[in-house]
């Protein structure tokens, strides 16, 4: 008797999403607490306390409709066998409009084109209401007018325009390379996989205008529109660590989105450098506050945090390539799941399905890394003596995000890339305790 695939993958997101509602849960109970973490109590007034309460607990409840949504949707397009029959379908399609029904790489791209856009579709109406109901309600989209319901929509056509012009080169070289690969298909799956880390090298430029600054003209950014910032402390900072000013850049963050980011790392092994959101030139914040974000950042660059980041996107198509490997030729995966032929895509979805378990522990162990650095970044600012302008920065960023000022461990562990304001905060103030 074949194993029954089909119906361990829809008990397996079944288990998931109740383990993820549970986690949900816990986080709602914290965000339902009255009182403030003993760290942000006397910084934070009772008003922002209050109505960044009430935002989370909108927020939590909205998530609730979208997790139950989805593993509505998922279970039922599995249950009901809408994927072999959307195949069909596509392949009628194909018929209907003259071309060979027989081309798998023809058949293939109308498929998932099709699925892009039955699943655009189906997400549209919740992405609407939490961006211009339940934020706009909280005044979230006011402090960014410039993302309205027009940039949005410009936005998601960008976005399919840009999958129907990659899409098909990746599709077909999937195709192309499957049966080819023998031995060898995990190594050419991984260097596939390495295609979408050129994103924010290549992709995200026509999303977003990002313009390479060097320290003198971020300092003049910085001194003219930023609130009088210290030009002479920057270049200190900068000089002290070495770091090359070629490697600034200012991204227009405020026309894509409606939340408050400072700035990140970008880039790849030795060709990073510092991503600064156009915000940070806009928000009220002093001379060591600016000061205390570029140090956090630097921090990242100094501590080779590029470094794990690569290894651990390089693992996750490696080990994606060795299973598909393992899983496409079985003829009984396939029939599990209602299909009698074994396309290629077909056994690339189907293999990420049955591999969701693995990919979950893989998530885990990214959200751990990705937390240690954000830490390890915090400390590199406080060593440099910032660690008064950060905890202004975080406290500053938690009230304009409206984020929780209450974390529950175990969602925060689970779900999580970003430690909250509230835990770097602990962790700081535990720095101090260590010294002492």
């Amino acid at each position: 008797m074949a194993f029954p695939y089909l119906e361990a993958v829809i008990g397996f997101k079944i288990l998931m999403y109740f383990f993820e509602t549970y986690l949900e849960v816990r986080q709602l109970r914290a965000n339902k607490l009255t009182t403030l973490p003993k760290t942000l109590e006397g910084v934070i007034s009772e008003d922002t306390f209050q109505k960044t309460r009430s935002y989370s607990l909108d927020h939590s409840r909205f998530h609730f409709v979208c997790q139950f949504v989805t593993i509505v949707r998922d279970s039922a397009i599995l249950f009901f066998g809408v994927m072999p029959w959307f195949w069909k379908k596509s392949e009628d399609f194909m018929t209907l409009i003259g071309l060979n029904a027989d081309n798998e790489i023809l058949h293939s791209i109308a498929f998932l084109a099709g699925c892009m856009i039955l699943l655009q579709i189906t997400k549209l109406p919740l992405s609407l209401y939490f961006l211009f109901v339940l934020e706009a309600h909280h005044d979230c989209n006011k402090s960014t007018p410039a993302y309205t319901a027009g940039v949005f929509f410009v936005n998601m056509i960008k976005g399919i325009i840009v999958a129907a012009l990659v899409g098909p080169p990746i599709v077909t070289a999937i195709i192309y390379l499957v049966p080819k690969g023998g031995p060898y298909l995990a190594i050419y799956v991984w260097a596939l996989g390495n295609v979408f880390i050129i994103y924010e090298q290549l992709i995200a430029p026509l999303f977003k205008k990002i313009t390479p600054v060097s320290i003198f003209v971020l300092l003049i950014i910085l001194k003219l529109i930023c609130l009088k910032v210290n030009s002479e402390k920057i270049e200190e900072l900068a000089a002290s660590l070495k770091f090359p000013a070629r490697k600034l850049f200012v991204v227009d963050g405020s026309k894509w989105s409606n939340k408050h980011s400072n700035v990140q790392m970008t880039g790849l092994l030795h060709n990073t450098g510092i991503l600064l959101n156009d915000k940070i030139v806009q928000q009220d914040k002093n001379d060591e506050e600016v000061l205390a974000v570029i140090a956090h950042e630097l921090g990242h660059w100094k501590l080779n945090h590029f470094v794990p980041l690569y290894v651990a996107m390089q693992f996750v198509p490696l080990l994606n390539g060795g299973g598909f490997t393992l899983a496409r030729n079985s003829t009984d995966l396939f029939q599990s799941f209602g299909f009698h032929s074994q396309p290629v895509i077909i056994g690339l979805i189907i293999y990420l399905l049955i591999a969701a378990p693995l990919n979950y522990i893989v998530m885990f162990g990214r959200n751990h890394l990705f937390r240690s650095i954000e830490f390890q970044a915090d400390a590199f600012a406080v060593k440099l003596g910032y660690k008064s302008a950060l905890r202004s920065v975080l406290v500053k960023k938690q009230m304009e995000n409206l984020m929780e000022f209450n974390a529950d461990p175990w969602y925060y562990a689970y779900r999580v890339i970003q430690p909250p304001a509230v835990l770097r905060l602990t962790a700081m103030d535990e720095l101090d305790k260590k010294a002492d």
